[in-house]
């Protein structure tokens, strides 16, 4: 257990009511609750227990990064993939070059493999997978090497514009939707998209809500990144267009627990949670792809030991 800057948590968390009711506490009340009545059944992968239509919502104001606190998480493997993502970045070598590996056993599949042989690609490509959607919605994808500037609609930049837009009425549409979820090109994809779908939606034209309706949720490992993640990127959306980041709403469509993680997990719901880090950005750019790890600074985060689980792909 890390005790550094531990004092300073203590008097952020005394001197902050939010804390008296933990954001955290929802997920480890969703664990409990898949646990205790969720319904197992054999999926595609594995047996799970799962649970339909659940709701969380994480409040980011004050720089709030809401990354789990009743186990160890890997902050830099979490920021490394969502740059990637923001990078329309297909080409899992580019991860591994950063020493994440997250995405290693999408290439490992036969299917891929294949794909890939069939296709001339190189065994790291995954596909048109998000970050090609992201930022190059529906454009003819011929390899993770090639250049698609230009090609495509450019999703992210077009929520960026509207918000920065001179006009309020603009900043304040319904309309700034990124969608993961491309038919046409799914199976071309290593692995169809988790978390479909981002609304970006701006309040008293400061704070900027995030919500995110994901498909499939692998509650022990893809949940606690997924938060982490769309919290981040809705701080770095804030941070660029000039605005506050508030609250991150997460909606899962099926939540679910491999039937080995199950153990760990139910240990996991004993933990008490400390208070959420920081996450604070040292440097501005005009080109919201100049960002990178380097620019993004976790403080305060205290946190239980890791905890060990398989990832199935």
């Amino acid at each position: 257990m890390r005790f550094s800057n531990s004092l300073s948590c203590l008097n952020r968390f005394i001197s902050n009511t939010r804390y008296l009711e933990h954001p955290e506490n929802q997920y480890l009340q969703l664990i409990r609750t898949i646990l205790s009545s969720g319904t197992k059944q054999k999926t595609r992968n594995a047996t799970t227990y799962s649970l339909n239509g659940t709701m969380m919502r994480f409040p980011l104001r004050n720089r709030t990064f809401p990354l789990l606190t009743t186990k160890k998480m890997p902050s830099k493997t979490i920021l490394n993939e969502l740059i990637w993502f923001i990078r329309g970045q297909t080409s899992n070598q580019w991860l591994t070059e950063r020493r994440v590996h997250i995405w290693d056993k999408n290439t490992q599949v036969k299917e891929v493999q294949e794909r890939n042989d069939k296709e001339g690609w190189p065994s790291y490509d995954l596909g048109p997978v998000y970050g090609h959607q992201w930022r190059y919605f529906n454009a003819p994808y011929n390899g993770c090497n090639q250049d698609y500037d230009g090609k495509g609609v450019d999703q992210l930049q077009g929520i960026l514009d509207g918000l920065m837009h001179e006009d309020e009425a603009v900043r304040h549409s319904r309309r700034w939707l990124m969608s993961a979820w491309n038919p046409c090109q799914i199976p071309m994809m290593a692995l169809p998209p988790c978390h479909v779908l981002s609304h970006f939606i701006l309040r008293e034209d400061k704070y900027l809500d995030c919500i995110v309706y994901q498909r499939s949720g692998d509650v022990g490992l893809g949940v606690p990144f997924n938060i982490a993640s769309y919290s981040a990127l809705t701080h770095l959306i804030a941070h660029h267009t000039g605005h506050t980041a508030g609250d991150f709403i997460y909606m899962l469509g099926n939540a679910h627990i491999y039937e080995d993680h199950a153990e760990v997990l139910e240990k996991q719901t004993h933990l008490e949670p400390y208070p959420f880090p920081e996450l604070r950005f040292e440097s501005s750019y005009s080109d919201i792809n100049t960002y990178d790890i380097q620019d993004m600074k976790l403080k305060f985060y205290v946190h239980h030991p890791k905890l060990e689980m398989e990832m199935t792909a």
